[in-house]
């Protein structure tokens, strides 16, 4: 037999989940605590629960998705960045600080921005000037070079970030520094930015390179950490991390290229509800992810996810958006997600005003929620949802976690009703408006926002807490569809098995299109895809199996920003014409206008290397009657907002209940990593992939 396993670690659970390719069928899903200051000692909880049956030397490879770099950012105990340095351009070593201007709190006249990754003691400047066309000025002095790596040995500085003007039309600079460097100095990280990122703008390029350099240090030492622990488990399989792009790479590729793994985790359940999505025929979809530690939301159309070219780390989040200048500006390929703090974890409070509040702050795994009976004290949604009925009064995970109910009324009791006058269910109602309010204003920002009727999408509900809370906000979109699928709680980490490898190339154009020949763009890509296969090839992909998905950015001429637009495999005259139509129809979408009679100009062309990985063949059932008799477990008392009060409702063990089944809300479906709640008004049925399909 042959195995490739998924390892997904988020905030709360570590998810693990065994794919056979002999079969084609899933035969095995571990979820445990995650181990938050030592993250690989939860895979090899998960990895020990499943070499209980299966034999190490089965495993072909391990596909594992990680918030590890996004959490360095923020400030995690135990994962402090390392001290860097930048080399420049001389008179330029301060764009670190003087960014764009943006004011991340406009009229707060003492805002603090965040602190900046190289102090400028750190920031070295050297003499060398290239022009936007690529022409030397003036030539490198690598006198100073060699200086400069001696005052980097002196301040033991272990990764530096090289960053020169205009490098992304000549690199030749950059290159040089390194090789000087490498002759200097043995044991530090190198990031060049015409690698990282080859774009203009230099703030935005700049802060990218200093991300990466930063994070490389802190990833390369945890991704060997983790292939060592593997391998002393007795697994000798290649490892592959989730990009923030939705595609996997090589582990080698992730500790050159850090900054694409910062939103791995969400990434990985985006790429899952693609799947379904082409799996059930569905066009558009919403993606809500609600884990025990965030929500996040995404838009799949036609099978594709929305996809942005630029990211900000580390910064605030403000209902859902992230706010422009209070983080790190990171340029990569990142699936476009709206995200809040309103997890299963979420903790709820009284502010100084006497007012109801949830999140940000969370449980996490340590100590979790109080009715885990791990220490916690703080009320969380959780503990809400156990309150009010919707969560099983005793146990989760088929029993693994045993559930203190006592401990959640007591802490709802100490922390919010004594604080309030609020009697314990309307407290703990409140606790699940306040999040599902928060969570309806990211699922308007990807769809609303985004130019879309969310009228028009069916969401696919998946986190351990996503089931129970999906109908609450459909009735607020309006969304009348929703898909459960089998193991939601896991279902993150099926996205790491059914998803591809991916390499992201970009190459800077600026032209207007009436300016640039068509077969120059073909030359471009032409190019990039060479330098993908070849690293695929080399990777074990065979040939037939690469396949390459060209896009252009473009813009109005004079325009600030651009849009991605995707370009057919051979360009000429008439492909190019229907890209700018292209261009014209999302500028419109997004925008709500679009200027046909305006040039428009080439910005960058990029391309996505794709490596073919086979995929999980789901298992289907055969339709088996209508009956969930044989599935019904107990009648509970669940409150209903609809009612505003408890209502005895059926609970059902999902794994019971046949294809073809029906079962009208309101009820409780549960299974051992999730629990979905059934409205009244709604009904659901078990497809033959064993998905819950709930219909208004």
């Amino acid at each position: 037999m042959s195995y490739r396993v998924g390892i997904d670690i988020g905030g709360t659970f570590t998810d693990l989940i065994v794919f056979n390719l002999d079969t084609g069928e899933i035969v095995s899903k571990i979820k445990v605590s995650t181990t938050p200051r030592n993250p690989e000692k939860g895979v090899v909880n998960a990895f020990n629960q499943f070499l209980e049956k299966y034999s190490p030397k089965d495993v072909s490879a391990v596909f594992h998705a990680t918030t590890i770099a996004t959490n360095a950012l923020l400030g995690q105990l135990g994962l402090e960045l390392p001290k860097a340095a930048l080399i420049t351009t001389k008179g330029f070593k301060d764009v670190l600080e003087i960014g764009r201007q943006r004011r991340s709190d406009l009229y707060n006249f003492f805002v603090k921005r965040p602190r900046i990754l190289v102090p400028r003691r750190y920031r070295f400047e050297v003499e060398e000037r290239v022009n936007y066309r690529g022409e030397v000025l003036t030539p490198l002095n690598e006198k100073e070079i060699v200086e400069i790596a001696g005052k980097i040995r002196n301040e033991n500085i272990l990764s530096v970030a090289v960053c020169l003007l205009h490098s992304y039309v000549y690199s030749e600079h950059e290159k040089k520094i390194r090789t000087i460097l490498r002759e200097n100095l043995s044991d530090i990280y190198i990031s060049l930015s015409c690698e990282v990122d080859p774009e203009h703008r230099e703030y935005e390029r700049t802060s990218t390179t200093v991300v990466n350099a930063v994070l490389m240090p802190i990833v390369s030492r945890y991704v060997e950490n983790l292939e060592n622990e593997i391998k002393r488990l007795g697994v000798d399989a290649s490892l592959f991390i989730m990009q923030s792009s939705g595609g996997v790479a090589y582990s080698d590729i992730i500790k050159k290229l850090p900054m694409s793994i910062i939103e791995s985790g969400p990434a990985a359940g985006v790429i899952a509800s693609a799947y379904y999505g082409k799996l059930l025929n569905i066009g558009r979809l919403i993606s809500f992810d609600m884990g025990g530690t965030t929500a996040k939301a995404g838009t799949i159309i036609d099978g594709s996810p929305l996809i942005t070219s630029e990211y900000e780390v580390g910064g605030e989040v403000h209902a859902g958006r992230i706010v422009k200048g209070s983080g790190y500006p990171v340029r990569f390929p990142f699936i476009d997600l709206a995200e809040v703090s309103a997890g299963g974890g979420s903790v709820a409070w009284i502010d100084e005003g006497g007012a109801l509040r949830v999140g940000p702050i969370s449980a996490g795994a340590e100590p979790g929620p109080a009715c885990y009976g791990k220490g916690g004290l703080d009320p969380t949604i959780t503990d809400a949802n156990l309150l009010l009925g919707r969560l099983n009064q005793e146990h989760l995970l088929g029993g693994r976690l045993k559930i203190y109910r006592e401990l959640s009324e007591k802490a709802f009791r100490e922390k919010i009703c004594d604080l309030t006058g609020l009697d314990i269910v309307d407290a703990a109602m409140g606790v699940v408006r306040i999040a599902n309010t928060a969570m309806a204003k990211i699922l308007r920002i990807v769809s609303v926002e985004r130019g879309y009727d969310p009228e028009e999408f069916t969401m696919i509900a998946f986190g351990g807490a996503g089931p129970m809370h999906c109908c609450a906000l459909a009735e607020e979109l309006g969304i009348n569809r929703i898909v459960v699928p089998l193991s939601p709680g896991l279902f993150s980490t099926l996205g790491l098995l059914v998803t591809n490898l991916k390499l992201s190339y970009v190459k800077s154009v600026r032209k207007r299109i009436s300016e640039i020949d068509p077969s120059t763009l073909e030359n471009s890509f032409l190019e990039l895809e060479r330098k993908g296969a070849e690293l695929l090839r080399k990777g074990g992909v065979d040939a037939g199996n690469i396949v390459f998905e060209r896009l252009l950015d473009l813009r109005y001429w004079g325009q600030a920003y651009e849009l991605m637009v995707p370009i057919g495999k051979l360009i000429d005259k008439d492909e190019v014409e229907r890209c700018v139509e292209r261009f014209h129809e999302k500028h419109e979408a997004v925008y709500g206008y679009s200027m046909r009679d305006e040039p428009v100009e080439i910005v960058n062309v990029r391309l996505n290397c794709i490596g073919i990985i086979g995929k999980p063949k789901l298992k289907k059932y055969e339709i088996n009657g209508k009956s969930v008799s044989k599935a019904l477990i107990e009648w509970r008392n669940v409150f209903f907002e609809k009612y505003d009060d408890f209502v005895k409702t059926p609970v059902y063990i999902r794994g019971k209940l046949n294809a073809g089944s029906t079962i009208q809300g309101p009820a409780i479906i549960e299974e051992y990593d999730s629990t979905a709640v059934i409205y009244p008004g709604w009904k659901a049925d078990i497809d033959t992939y064993g998905n819950i399909i709930m219909e208004k």
